[in-house]
């Protein structure tokens, strides 16, 4: 079997850079407890997902503890 062609890298210009790092920033600021995941196909960021976690107290209150 033999190996896929090899692509240039799409290139991204200043705007769409920023554009990235802004919403990469915006979901950092927005997150307090969870993960972030930026997703890539063909060298471009097309996804970012956001997952937060909600903990509550273990004594059967349900407040949020933060």
């Amino acid at each position: 079997m033999s190996p896929l062609p090899q692509r240039s890298p799409a290139r991204m210009d200043e705007e769409e850079i920023n554009r990235i790092e802004r919403a990469i920033r915006a979901a950092l600021s927005q997150i307090r407890y969870g993960s972030i995941e930026i997703v890539i196909q063909d060298s471009r960021v097309v996804q970012i997902e956001r997952r937060e976690k909600v903990r509550f107290e273990r004594n059967g209150d349900s407040s949020v503890r933060r």
